[in-house]
């Protein structure tokens, strides 16, 4: 049986004079400590403290042997999206970064799948970026959930969805930057508790309830992470809201549950119990093993959720565990 964890994250080695193409809009870098430990930092501005797997690949292998996972999908730290530059310094600092993920990943190529990231903020050179990423070995693209106020309905990055769709690249959709962290920061690590959650239910329903899935190609192999944040425990608030109220369905000719076969979702709840609810609502061929590896609010043993679902068939365990991530990036077709 296959073991493909499809959302894990890299931030390879980046200076800071490297990160001031970014200057004013993040300027993310890596700090070493020499002594298996790290900080990303912002600038001048500690973000997080980090450990060696996730700038070292023989490091990252190696955690994988332990844990019993034959595959990761490797795409960038979040605070590396750049959507806050402008566009053309932004499409430099993806190539740069770009490159330093496919030599990341050359490092053990049968272990590791490279996953670009694009200047999202100007869809022309977002889709010049991932045409000339997959050409250059990257196995999928790797975006945020929204671009400012932009979010998945609007029309550059549906062209975008679209595109990838015609080219055949694979999108994994991350929650950041998220909403309501006025009212959240510096409580408890809400804003990941509560805002990833909310933004991935808010991107799925911004797809569609706006009719985006009806323009975009159903070729398209989309996943969102966490588990499609609420989106399962409250589709049938969704459905009932399209069913009576014509404000809802005013854009979509379908209520939500008919898309469901539209995008797949990654097993990241942390609870059989949830996953068994994911896996009806999404199907078993829709959810693929993600566990955030290697942050510590991920999943510490990989599939041990999906291990422990007792309502799940053998053949539903290894789909998930590593079947539909085959299918996702076309891996027998390599």
């Amino acid at each position: 049986m296959s073991v493909i964890d499809v959302h894990t994250h890299v931030f390879p080695r980046l200076s800071r004079s490297e990160a001031r193409v970014l200057a004013g809009a993040g300027e993310p870098w890596l700090r070493e400590h020499g002594d298996g430990t790290g900080t990303i930092m912002s600038g001048d501005d500690e973000f997080r403290p980090v450990g060696v797997e996730l700038w070292d690949p023989e490091a990252r292998v190696a955690a994988m042997d332990r844990s019993g996972v034959d595959v990761q999908a490797v795409s960038s730290t979040p605070l590396m999206f750049g959507y806050g530059a402008e566009a053309g310094r932004a499409a430099d600092w993806c190539e740069l970064v770009n490159q330093r993920i496919l030599d990341y990943c050359a490092q053990a190529p049968d272990r590791l799948l490279p996953l670009c990231q694009v200047p999202l903020q100007d869809v022309e050179l977002a889709c010049e970026t991932v045409t000339k990423a997959a050409a250059a070995g990257h196995r999928g693209v790797h975006i945020g959930n929204h671009v400012g106020e932009r979010y998945p309905d609007d029309a550059g990055i549906v062209e975008f969805l679209a595109h990838c769709a015609r080219e055949g690249v694979p999108v994994l959709m991350h929650p950041w930057d998220m909403l309501g962290g006025d009212r959240m920061a510096g409580r408890y690590m809400l804003p990941w508790l509560v805002g990833m959650a909310a933004e991935t239910q808010l991107s799925i329903l911004s797809l569609i309830l706006s009719g985006a899935f009806e323009r975009i190609p159903e070729s398209l192999r989309l996943c969102l992470c966490h588990g499609g944040g609420s989106f399962a425990y409250l589709l049938g608030r969704a459905d009932n809201a399209w069913h009576n109220r014509d404000i809802v369905r005013a854009d979509s000719p379908r209520p939500p549950s008919a898309y469901t076969g539209r995008f797949f979702v990654d097993s990241a709840v942390f609870d059989p119990r949830a996953l068994r609810l994911l896996v009806e609502v999404m199907g078993a061929g829709r959810v693929m093993l993600g566990t955030d590896f290697p942050f510590p609010l991920g999943e510490l043993e990989p599939g041990a959720t999906v291990r422990a679902c007792a309502e799940l068939t053998g053949d539903e365990r290894a789909a998930i565990l590593g079947g539909n991530a085959r299918r996702f990036f076309s891996l027998d077709e390599r």
